[in-house]
This record gives structure tokens, C-alpha cells and sequence, in this order.
């Protein structure tokens, strides 16, 4: 089995940076695709960003392109999420997720909720305007 815990999320102000992290634990040789998704109460998951397994390819959902980059290191099994510039919008729970598989359809793939196995408790982020 796979975990994965995330970390790094607060109270920060509209205009500021943030980094999430996700750690993974147990059979994290399992892992191949991994990404992050939102999701505020009441909504549906949202799809954040998405990386493959040698970080080649990242994708992102198009509210936060441009503003969030996505990276892991596989040598220390951790995954992040840089977010830069967030705006009240980006309040939310943010869930750290991973697949065994390599998500060959890019954006297709890495944007499914079923897409991934494993998935993190979530860590909260609110940002204040």
C-alpha cells in the first residue's frame, strides 16, 4: 500500500507564495503519476496540477496556470506544489494524489479523479483577500 501525507498549507494573503508538499510512504515503488487536486465544500474535486513519474511532463488545470508549478524528487519520494500569486479562489482543501499508471494521455489522464489510487488526507489552504 501506498500513503501519501501532505503538508505546508495556512492562512497566507492574496498576492502571496506557497509551497505544499507530499510525502510518500510505504510501497511508493508503486507510483508512477502523481497530482494535486482542490476541493472546497460543497464542490467537486477540482484538478490542480499533474506530473509524471521523471517530472518530464506537468499539467495544470487553467485557474492556476501560470501561477502554480508543480515538482517532485523521486530519490526522496516527495511531490510539491509551488503556488505563487494566490488569490481567494485558491481556498480550499488541497489533496496530494498518485497512480501506478503513466497517464499517456497527458491532461486526459492526470486530470480524472479515477485516474489515481492513492490518495492524502488533504491540507487546507485559505487565503484572505
Amino acid at each position: 500500500q501506498v500513503q501519501l501525507e501532505e503538508s505546508g498549507g495556512g492562512l497566507v494573503q492574496a498576492g502571496d507564495s506557497l509551497r505544499l508538499s507530499c510525502a510518500a510512504s510505504g510501497d511508493s515503488f508503486r507510483l508512477s503519476a502523481m497530482g494535486w487536486f482542490r476541493q472546497v465544500l460543497g464542490k467537486e474535486r477540482e484538478f490542480v496540477a499533474g506530473i509524471t513519474r521523471d517530472g518530464e511532463s506537468t499539467y495544470f488545470g487553467d485557474s492556476v496556470k501560470g501561477r502554480f508549478t508543480i515538482s517532485r524528487d523521486n530519490a526522496e519520494n516527495m511531490m510539491y506544489l509551488r503556488m505563487n500569486n494566490v488569490e481567494p479562489e485558491d481556498t480550499a482543501v488541497y489533496y496530494c494524489a498518485g497512480s501506478p499508471l503513466d497517464g499517456r494521455s497527458g491532461i486526459l489522464d492526470f486530470s480524472r479523479v479515477f485516474f489515481y489510487s492513492y490518495w492524502g488526507r488533504g491540507t487546507q489552504v485559505t487565503v484572505s483577500s
